[in-house]
């Protein structure tokens, strides 16, 4: 019995070593082969700065019950092209604006406002055109092939051999390769034009039937807006236009102050909890700090290693977080206590006081945890992020106040030390 409390006793310190080296600021990261993982925390759009946004959507030509279905489109299509421009750890979510459909873009640490709203904005509606009948040298009409960007599998930058010049290529999937053959060879030595949110950016002269699903945009282009076309190409359409109705730009110096004093708080909540355990149950009360300790460092560690993107609200969480992990140590000192006033020995009144405490710790965590998920599910933006951050110190708090503080009181009894864990 006291062997396996020991093994127990190992694992904890194992563990909070290993949750040590992953909150040191310049702690080791994990590198296997081609998988690489970075351990650092994530700071919100509030912490580090950078722009807030609320999209309305224009859904009066969509039916009620595919609103729903249309606002997660527009999610995911922005989601792809938010992830294209290489933005960190964004947040994007439905939302309501005076009663329509929208939704919130926050994108920390981005400094080129524009370039990202002009990325999200664009429709990116692409069509391949071949030249009518009808056609004149002076006017030249067109029509549409049924070829279009749903039928791109994949969109690329590359050079051209002879100018070096940026291009785009396409890829596309099986029935667009049929059509584009198709398309190809009946328009040999004509025109096949490109259009892109309806207007023409290329109108090649095909010179050969193509049947490899391979075609090329050319359009005199930089690298970079070759790059954000192949962006929003590989991101597809949004399926409802969208309007800018909000932007926020965030400055980083208000989240370095919060943060500095969000530290502060959480520093001395946790020198007032620590003390008022020591003063009120001395040595039992010694022995929790150490848990809340070790609490503390999981914690951190578990927000590198998920990862966590910490918000203000984030932070609350945490902070909040402390007072319930100390919560069921109280709950398990009380029950103790009642043991030992019924003349049981020290051991036996641990193990009841444990035993006994153990429901109703684990019925305020679960209600503490299903309130967590209501705000999760219910809300957003940054009561989320306390959502998040509060329901993780929960499960947290559950395995050191059971385990961790359990097997540190446990460990005393039957030594010199026995007596001090007497709660009088």
């Amino acid at each position: 019995m006291r062997r396996n409390l020991w093994i127990i006793f190992g694992l904890i310190i194992i563990i909070a070593v290993l949750a040590g080296l992953v909150d040191w600021p310049t702690g080791p990261n994990l590198k296997v082969g081609s998988f690489y993982k970075e351990f650092k925390i994530h700071e919100g759009l509030d912490l580090q700065g950078g722009v807030h946004l609320v999209y309305q959507l224009d859904t009066s030509k969509v039916e009620d019950k595919d609103k729903t279905k249309a606002t997660e489109s527009v999610i995911n299509v922005i989601d792809r092209r938010i992830n294209g421009l290489g933005v960190t750890e964004p947040v994007i979510q439905s939302a309501k604006v005076g009663g329509k459909e929208a939704v919130v873009v926050e994108l920390p640490g981005v400094t080129d406002v524009n370039e990202a709203i002009n990325l999200i904005g664009k429709t990116a509606q692409l069509k391949f055109l071949e030249g009518n009948d009808k056609a004149t040298s002076e006017a030249n009409a067109w029509k549409d092939t049924g070829l279009d960007g749903s039928h791109l599998r994949n969109a690329d930058v590359q050079f051209d051999k002879n100018t070096g010049e940026p291009q785009v290529s396409l890829q596309f999937d099986s029935e667009g390769t049929k059509l584009f053959a198709q398309i190809t060879g009946r328009n040999l030595q004509k025109p096949v034009a490109i259009e892109l949110d309806k207007e023409i950016i290329s109108a090649p002269t095909v010179q050969s039937a193509i049947d490899n699903g391979q075609a090329v945009i050319s359009g005199k282009f930089t690298i970079d807006e070759a790059k954000k076309l192949s962006i929003e190409l590989n991101a597809g359409a949004l399926p409802v236009p969208i309007n800018l109705v909000e932007q926020r730009i965030i400055g980083p110096t208000l989240g370095s102050e919060s943060v500095q004093k969000s530290l502060v708080a959480g520093l001395i909540g946790i020198f007032f909890v620590a003390l008022f355990m020591i003063i009120y149950y001395k040595v039992p009360g010694l022995l929790a700090t150490f848990a809340l300790i070790i609490y503390t460092l999981v914690i951190l560690a578990l927000f590198k290693i998920i990862p966590i993107t910490l918000t203000l609200a984030g932070i609350a969480g945490f902070i909040l977080s402390i007072g319930m992990a100390v919560d069921a140590n109280i709950l398990i000192f009380e029950r103790t206590k009642e043991e030992l006033l019924a003349k049981k020995s020290i051991g036996v009144s641990l193990d009841d006081g444990f035993r006994r405490a153990w429901p109703s710790i684990r019925d305020s965590n679960f209600s503490s945890l299903i309130t967590c998920l209501i705000l999760y599910y219910g809300t957003s933006g940054a009561v989320r992020g306390f959502a998040v951050t509060l329901a993780i110190g929960i499960i947290v708090s559950m395995f050191t106040a059971i385990t961790v503080s359990r097997t540190f009181l446990k460990l005393l009894v039957g030594t010199s030390l026995e007596k001090k864990l007497v709660i009088k």
